[in-house]
């Protein structure tokens, strides 16, 4: 992976969720993005989130592995993109997820040493082929926010 820009190498070595979420989300160019965290329940839980509209945040507070985007990055173990969320018919996405306004959506599994730890998710205001390259970056910055607790 290149080199991160100073404040995403900050928020990865000393930053919370939050302010990774926020370096993460301006790296990439993104509107919006969420950090789910695996608990010991077996669900994933919402720890961060940026421009989500309330009752989204509402339903997203815990996501089942194998719903909606996160949840199917989380069960896959693998980067779940979607050119346009707004238009996309392939059943990933929750009917919800449209209310965001988003459209180039990515979400990717974090993982550390293999043992999912949860699940970074990203989105552009406009419709994004994400590239291999961008799913390879977004996986190792996940990976290095799944490692901190």
């Amino acid at each position: 992976m290149n080199t991160l820009p100073a404040p995403l190498e900050t928020a990865l070595t000393t930053g919370d969720d939050t302010a990774t979420l926020l370096a993460t989300i301006a790296h990439f160019g993104c509107a919006a993005g969420t950090v789910h965290r695996l608990r010991a329940d077996g669900l994933l839980h919402l720890t961060a989130h940026h421009h989500l509209p309330p009752p989204i945040v509402a339903i997203v507070t815990t996501v089942p592995l194998g719903k909606g985007i996160a949840g199917l990055a989380a069960e896959r173990r693998e980067p779940i993109s979607l050119c346009n969320l707004q238009t996309d018919t392939s059943g990933q996405a929750r009917p919800a997820a449209k209310t965001t306004g988003m459209e180039g959506s990515l979400a990717v599994p974090m993982l550390t040493n293999g043992e999912l730890r949860g699940v970074l998710g990203i989105a552009k205001a406009e419709a994004h082929d994400w590239t291999d390259e961008e799913k390879s970056r977004l996986l190792a910055i996940a990976s290095r926010l799944g490692a901190r607790e």
